[in-house]
C-alpha cells in the first residue's frame, strides 16, 4: 500500500491526533481507521464521471507509534469500480498537505 506515514509518535501525540480525528473525520468499524473525504474539485476525470460511487475518501491509520496517510482513493458507495486507484498528483499532494496541516494544528513536533 503506498501511503504517507509519520511515525515515532509519542503517546500524547497519538492521544492528540485520535481526539482530533475523532471530531474532523468520519470513522469506520475498524478501530484506529479514519475516512476524510477529497474536495470534488481534486476528482479525477473518471471520478467525475462516477457520481453514483461518489463520495471519495482517503484512509487514515492510526496506532500508538503512527499515522498512516493512505494514497489509494476509494468509493464510499462501492468496494470495486475502476474509479477507485491510486491518487493523482493533485490528490497526493492534498493528502501530504492534509497530514502536515493536522501535526501543525496540533503543534505537534517531531
Amino acid at each position: 500500500m503506498k501511503q504517507y506515514v509519520i511515525d515515532q509518535l509519542r503517546e500524547s501525540d497519538y492521544e492528540r491526533i485520535r481526539d482530533y480525528l475523532d471530531a474532523n473525520t468520519d470513522g469506520t468499524a475498524m478501530e484506529g481507521v479514519y475516512r476524510v473525504e477529497i474536495p470534488e474539485e481534486l476528482y479525477s476525470e473518471r471520478q467525475r464521471e462516477h457520481a453514483g460511487c461518489r463520495p471519495f475518501y482517503f484512509a487514515v491509520n492510526l496506532n500508538r507509534r503512527q499515522v498512516g496517510f493512505e494514497w489509494l482513493i476509494r468509493s464510499a458507495q462501492t468496494l470495486r469500480c475502476q474509479c477507485i486507484g491510486y491518487a493523482t498528483k493533485a490528490q497526493r499532494d492534498y493528502i501530504i498537505n492534509y497530514a502536515d496541516d493536522l501535526l501543525d494544528v496540533l503543534q505537534i513536533k517531531l
